[in-house]
């Protein structure tokens, strides 16, 4: 096997670690569980930095998603993974000392997706959010991944999941609606 090889560790329907690695084609190939992470960046101004996925990728291409997305590789955390996701997909550096304020969970959701007979996305996911008032011109894309991102208010990216401009993975939505709506 190649050292480069995405390993996730396989996860039980409750979403408890089984402690067994597996590449991440396996896992979607037999749809097995497994974790991965939704980071949802906020300006001061509430509005949330979204990314519409590259005409280029496996699933879902050219539909719109949160800030940050990504599988949490065997061995690793959802917060040091999220982290990390932040900082390679879109460039951002987080200080050493990161605030709670600043960085943080919101909750845990399992979504169920069938692809194709070759590709089942069941994952359970770790939401969080992370301020910062980052100018876009200033983010470093993974373009690769990312056709483009922008900043919207939560009311207009509720309208989009509505309109099926979204990922289908939409669990989120209503959890950063209530968030954003109460300030």
């Amino acid at each position: 096997m190649e050292s480069n090889t995405e390993m996730l560790e396989v996860l039980n329907e409750n979403g408890v670690g089984t402690g067994r690695p597996e590449t991440r084609e396996n896992v979607h190939k037999q749809g097995l569980w497994h974790r991965a992470i939704l980071v949802a960046i906020i300006n001061d101004d509430n509005k949330i930095l979204i990314q519409k996925r590259s005409q280029n990728k496996e699933k879902f291409p050219g539909l719109w998603d949160l800030s940050v997305a990504g599988h949490v590789p065997f061995g690793y955390d959802s917060v040091s993974c999220a982290a990390s996701e932040v900082m390679e997909k879109v460039g951002i550096m987080l200080p050493k000392r990161v605030e709670i304020r600043d960085f943080r969970f919101m909750t845990s959701f399992r979504s169920k997706l069938f692809i194709s007979d070759k590709f089942i996305e069941n994952q359970f996911y770790d939401f969080f959010l992370y301020n910062t008032n980052i100018p876009i011109e200033q983010l470093h894309i993974q373009k690769k991944e990312v056709e483009g991102v922008r900043y919207a208010s939560a009311f207009v990216i509720k309208q989009m999941v509505e309109r099926g401009l979204f990922h289908p993975r939409t669990e989120w939505i209503n959890v950063l609606y209530n968030y954003i709506t109460k300030f």
